[in-house]
């Protein structure tokens, strides 16, 4: 077997070779270290490599299953970490920020222990936007480590904040790498790179240990080559938490779904409007391939103004998550300039007007909710834009004309969301659909990827550089 096909291969097929002992953990570990190291640096992607934590724990997983004892699905298979994820063992963790490079926590993220009890091995800290993005950056390059880079064009941008997850799942420096999302951070980068990414329900995954960007807002979620794959990771790091209290009880088991009827698919009313001409098109495009699979029915959402809520309460606790940095200057030393004086500017909003958004997010998330009972999912385009080049101010729906009404939604009421590739713009950049469900409906929203994925080939396609 060559690198080549090794690395990107999904990690349902790396387990099964694992388990049955045709592929050995520590040879599987030693490439993917390797690729970390020659291929990292090119597109900005690894802020630590941990070869030798990556190593002992490879040694130890070939042991415990040449001993008979196997964990399950992710036993033996490397993955990396957005650095905003505590490690222990001296592994530092940024958060993106250059005067943080050196940080070290004693404790590992509830995320990264769960991995490890899974049998997975951290083989890389990734690169991600300083802070997550919480001081509102407007350039790629606001990171210590330089701008995230789309290994589909080293000229375009892989998207924040977790920048270096897409970058690195799609390079194949990884099978999956963890992100997070406060609103984008997890699809963004997916769509930018042609990956898989699923953000979960709010409470799915325990964030102790994360850097804290909005309390109510921030998730935890994988990034992989297949849909089938975000279903794998995602059971290995769900569940309740007693040091994360915003937990659920329920317990999560990934079921892969045949459906024994057709899916029944929303699309909310002019969802494309003032998006770039290859996402509408890729997106029709899907649509009529998902009508062998589910029926499909545009809808109009209750006028509320979910823009405005969602970025009301992420300003609003950023500013408050961040007070001490903010209050001892530490803002001045950041890399993006326009970040160096923002955080000011929030510290305006007024109590009222937080106050305010929390209620209509209450309205909002039981208005979406019942005209979601109707649907298995609803669907839209993952991004209004396909990778942008680097040298331009990163897309947002503050500044733009196409409006993220999907991420707000979403975000705002902790909805479930999975961003798959669905074709490839003019310029060879890859655009992303995304299907977002009902509050713990994650089996569902990956199922109808799966169907979808099973039907098409994107998921297939990797930067052809990278796979000689």
């Amino acid at each position: 077997m060559t690198t080549s096909t090794t690395v990107f291969m999904a990690v349902g097929e790396l387990s099964e070779l694992v388990r049955t002992r045709q592929v050995s953990p520590v040879e599987l570990t030693k490439i993917f270290l390797e690729r970390l190291e020659t291929l990292g640096p090119r597109f900005n992607a690894v802020v630590t490599v941990t070869g030798k934590l990556a190593l002992e724990q490879a040694h130890r997983a070939e042991r415990e299953i040449a001993a008979g004892t196997y964990r399950g699905p992710l036993h033996g298979l490397p993955y990396g970490a957005k650095d905003l994820l505590a490690t222990s063992g001296g592994i530092p963790t940024s958060w993106g920020v250059a005067s943080l490079r050196h940080r070290t926590f004693d404790y590992d993220a509830t995320v990264i222990r769960r991995l490890r009890d899974a049998g997975a091995i951290l083989c890389a800290k990734l690169a991600m936007v300083e802070l997550a993005g919480g001081m509102g950056y407007r350039r790629p390059n606001a990171a210590f480590t330089g701008p995230g880079v789309n290994p589909w064009n080293t000229n375009t941008w892989s998207g924040g904040s977790s920048s270096g997850s897409g970058s690195a799942v799609c390079a194949g420096l990884v099978p999956f790498a963890i992100g997070s999302e406060t609103w984008g951070s997890i699809l963004n980068p997916a769509n930018n790179c042609g990956v898989n990414g699923l953000r979960p329900t709010y409470g799915r995954v325990s964030r102790h240990g994360a850097m804290a960007l909005c309390w109510s807002l921030d998730k935890i979620g994988p990034l992989c080559l297949n849909a089938e794959d975000c279903g794998l990771v995602l059971e290995a790091i769900a569940g309740a938490d007693p040091l994360d209290p915003t937990t659920t009880d329920r317990k999560y088991q990934y079921r892969s779904r045949s459906s024994a009827r057709p899916f029944k698919l929303g699309v909310i009313k002019d969802v494309t409007a003032g998006m770039d001409h290859a996402v509408r098109t890729n997106f029709e495009k899907a649509l009529t391939v998902l009508k062998e699979v589910a029926s499909i029915q545009e809808v109009e959402i209750p006028d509320l103004p979910y823009e405005e809520i969602t970025r009301t309460i992420l300003f609003a606790e950023a500013t408050s998550a961040f007070e001490d940095f903010i209050e001892s200057g530490q803002t001045a030393e950041l890399v993006d300039q326009a970040d160096r004086c923002s955080a000011y500017a929030r510290l305006t909003i007024l109590a009222k007007d937080y106050i305010r958004a929390l209620r209509l997010r209450g309205i909002m998330a039981r208005e979406i909710d019942r005209l979601m009972s109707q649907f298995d999912v609803l669907v839209g385009p993952s991004r209004p834009t396909p990778s942008t080049p680097l040298d331009e101010e990163v897309p947002s729906a503050v500044r733009g004309s196409a409006r993220d009404v999907m991420g707000a939604i979403g975000n705002g009421a902790g909805l479930p969301a999975i961003s798959v590739p669905n074709g490839f713009s003019e310029k060879g950049l890859p655009t992303g659909i995304q299907f977002m469900g009902r509050a713990y409906d994650e089996n569902i929203i990956i199922a109808v990827a799966c169907a979808y994925q099973r039907l098409t080939e994107w998921h297939l396609a990797h930067p052809p550089d990278l796979v000689s």
